[in-house]
């Protein structure tokens, strides 16, 4: 039987670094220490002014060839999630592609997700290899938030950072009867979009800004509300799905949104700290790039093993969320 199979992940981060202590100048309100108590955050990595998303993309992608993972000439689609692509056309997706010199056979787009958006591309590579559309999926996800934030909006500049990460994703003839990658559980509820957005950005934004920076706005408790509601469903429906219990799960890789609410969401759910990393203290929340930042950490401190079955959970901006278990069979 043919199946998906996350074989590799490579993650790169630009290399300014913005540290609390930077941040507490522009603020008198925080200091340094009082920023990484409430956030777990001690530094973020941001984009220099001439880098931008497929900069990040490329760097990542690269990472995965000089190791070996596979040669650019290998891949049969690009997939590359970023909610600031280069460009609103073309799609960015394209410009890699000629810039990594895949094949000009390879599929390649876009699609514009953030902290849910690693689980949604890996459901997608899936359905690509397991319906014979590809054998080997390059899954990128890249996005530069900082480019839309205020230097005095502590709200959100204490929390994201930029960054890209790479995934191969590959077709495995395997007799094991647990999936490498999913069941997926996906949610969607656009009441809450506006309560994370960069409102003067894209069309509608361009025929309204009157001069408005591309700003991003975050309401922090609505969002908050907002997950511990809806994660805590998503897990056990999971489960449910799936048909195990939380012990059959070697590890927990949640979206990497700040310390606190992953703490809360930790204690209410009931998974054991050592099943619930937490890294993100040098990098901030990287969006779509937490997840597998996270895993590929997890991994290089060996704190999961080939076969270990590990749930993936994401969750944020849209609102949007989505879970799935994967078996780990990354070299």
């Amino acid at each position: 039987m043919m199946q998906a199979t996350l074989k590799a992940i490579e993650y790169y981060l630009p290399e300014r670094v913005l540290t609390n202590e930077e941040l507490a100048n522009v603020s008198s309100q925080w200091t340094g220490e009082q920023i990484e108590s409430k956030t777990g955050i001690a530094e973020r990595h941001i984009v220099a002014n001439d880098e931008f998303a497929s900069d990040l993309a490329f760097e990542a992608a690269n990472k995965l060839f000089e190791r070996g993972a596979c040669a650019a000439e290998d891949i049969d689609f690009l997939l590359l999630c970023t909610q600031s692509p280069d460009y609103l056309l073309p799609t960015t997706a394209c410009i890699l592609q000629d810039r990594l010199g895949l094949r000009t056979s390879a599929g390649a787009l876009d699609y514009n997700l953030g902290c849910s958006g690693y689980v949604y591309g890996l459901g997608l590579a899936k359905g690509l290899i397991e319906t014979g559309q590809a054998q080997r999926v390059l899954l990128i996800t890249a996005d530069t938030y900082s480019r839309f934030i205020q230097p005095d909006d502590m709200s959100v500049r204490t929390l994201f950072g930029d960054a890209a990460a790479a995934t191969l994703v590959v077709a495995e003839d395997s007799t094991n009867t647990v999936p490498a990658i999913g069941p997926f559980q996906y949610g969607t509820d656009g009441r809450g979009a506006a309560n994370l957005i960069a409102k003067n950005t894209g069309v509608r934004g361009e025929s309204s800004r009157n001069g408005d920076s591309q700003s991003l706005y975050m309401n922090g408790p609505e969002i908050f509300t907002f997950t511990l509601k809806a994660v805590p469903i998503l897990v056990n429906g999971l489960l449910s799905h799936a048909n195990i219990r939380k012990d059959d799960v070697q590890m927990f890789v949640f979206h990497q949104a700040n310390q606190y609410m992953l703490e809360k969401l930790r204690r209410k759910i009931d998974i054991s700290p050592d099943k619930f990393p937490i890294a993100m203290r040098d990098c901030g929340n990287t969006v779509s790039s937490t997840i597998p930042i996270a895993l590929k950490r997890v991994w290089q401190d060996n704190q999961i093993r080939t076969g270990d079955r590990i749930m993936l959970v994401g969750f944020g901006v849209g609102y949007s969320w989505g879970a799935t278990l994967i078996r780990w069979e990354a070299d």
